[in-house]
């Protein structure tokens, strides 16, 4: 306990693992818990693990957690976590991750960072889910998607289409939704269409069928005739 508060927290807890909740009358005054005034659901303990860990993080720390990315948009008690954790400034960062990146599950996860001595009150939203490269079944960052995404969060930099930078009203209008796709759009990878060039090219294929069809007419004509 002499390492107390704790200037840097980095966890992996387990996704959304029941626990006694409001089962603990007792909780809701813990200090731990309190100050959100609401307890995370009994089904998914989530929000109390990162309640846990802010908790214990000093005025100046910084808290790196692993999260299910349900946490980010789930209603109910883990929406008035996220707002509480949201009004008081404490979200630096979500950084969504590609899936298959932890043995034993798929999934894809992600990071929210908490900081309590924040400089500004805005929230940095990485999309870095295509940040990896394929390992036999599993997906791998390299130290060059490291690098990228490290980057991006240092400098909190808006990159189109990987990162955006939101102020508390944008975050409220979205009723404290923090998933990362709320707020990066993605690229569209999808084949674009010349319209014009398209319109000519069926004026074309129709005009030409028009002279077919008239050929095919005479010929039948000579036919019966």
């Amino acid at each position: 306990w002499d390492e107390e508060p704790f200037e840097l927290i980095v966890s992996n807890p387990p996704y959304s693992v029941k626990w006694v909740g409001d089962g603990d009358a007792t909780l809701i005054n813990d200090p731990r818990f309190a100050p959100a005034g609401v307890l995370a659901p009994k089904s998914k303990a989530d929000m109390a693990f990162i309640m846990h860990s802010l908790s214990w993080l000093a005025a100046n720390g910084t808290a790196a957690i692993v999260c299910f990315p349900g946490i980010m948009y789930r209603g109910g008690a883990e929406q008035k976590i996220r707002k509480y954790l949201v009004d008081n400034n404490y979200v630096d960062a979500v950084i969504q991750l590609s899936g298959g990146l932890f043995f034993g599950t798929s999934i894809a996860t992600c990071i929210m960072v908490l900081k309590k001595g924040k400089s500004d009150n805005k929230v940095m939203f990485i999309d870095a889910s295509k940040e990896c490269i394929k390992v036999t079944n599993n997906n791998k960052l390299t130290p060059e998607n490291i690098d990228r995404i490290v980057d991006v969060f240092a400098k909190r930099e808006e990159v189109a289409h990987f990162s955006h930078l939101a102020d508390y009203a944008e975050i409220a209008e979205n009723d404290f939704n923090l998933s990362v796709s709320t707020y990066v759009e993605p690229e569209d990878t999808r084949e674009k269409i010349d319209i014009k060039k398209l319109n000519a090219e069926i004026a074309e294929i129709v005009a030409r069928e028009q002279v077919l069809r008239s050929e095919i007419d005479k010929i039948i004509a000579e036919i019966e005739g």
